[in-house]
């Protein structure tokens, strides 16, 4: 249970940001000594690539427009690391365990990468550059906090990482239901205009 705990919490985690999530876990064993995170994740030259990863994505991603392209890039990479770290939390346990922790942080990482990905669709209309900034700046502190909480308290992680992404789904909703609907009423808008122009004008 704390492994698939943990599992769904780094899941969506690494939906968000993905090479922190290996970074934080990797600077916790090599410096902590964490017994949950795998010796892998600690080795120098895992740090080194996820470190450079991460700056260049802290960057990429608070940019309008250039963040959804990285969205668009990260789409089959984020569910991979998830996956790839549910497999190394279960360590030497039986296949079945190794899929279904690969399926619970693969899963949870893309459920949590396409609401990030839409919601920045939805920010990056907004005429206020400031606003992209501070999503993801609060996107990187919550990753930070929620897999720090986590080697210690995998289960409350794991619900916060629940209440997380539920909501997130829920706001995407919401959101591409207003997105829909005035999408309609600009082509009502326009169909009205075209058929109440005069003839040949």
């Amino acid at each position: 249970m704390e492994s698939l705990a943990l599992a769904f919490s780094t899941g969506w985690a690494s939906g968000v940001n993905a090479y922190l999530v290996v970074l934080v876990l990797g600077i916790a064993d090599r410096f902590g000594d964490v017994a949950e995170v795998p010796d892998v994740l600690g080795r120098w030259d895992v740090l080194a690539v996820a470190g450079f990863l991460f700056v260049m994505e802290f960057v990429a991603d608070k940019i309008p427009y250039i963040d959804s392209t990285w969205d668009a890039i990260s789409t089959a990479i984020r569910p991979t690391v998830g996956a790839v770290i549910g497999v190394l939390l279960a360590g030497d346990a039986s296949s079945l365990d190794q899929a279904v922790l690969a399926v619970v942080g693969g899963g949870t990482a893309l459920a949590s990468h396409l609401v990030k990905a839409g919601s920045r669709l939805a920010i990056n209309t907004s005429p206020e550059p400031v606003s992209n900034v501070a999503a993801s700046i609060a996107e990187d502190l919550t990753v930070l906090g929620l897999v720090w909480f986590a080697l210690e308290h995998p289960r409350a992680a794991a619900a916060i990482a629940g209440v997380l992404l539920a909501g997130g789904l829920v706001v995407l909703y919401l959101v591409a239901r207003l997105v829909r609907r005035g999408w309609r009423r600009w082509k009502d808008r326009d169909r009205a205009a075209t058929g109440a122009a005069p003839p040949g004008g």
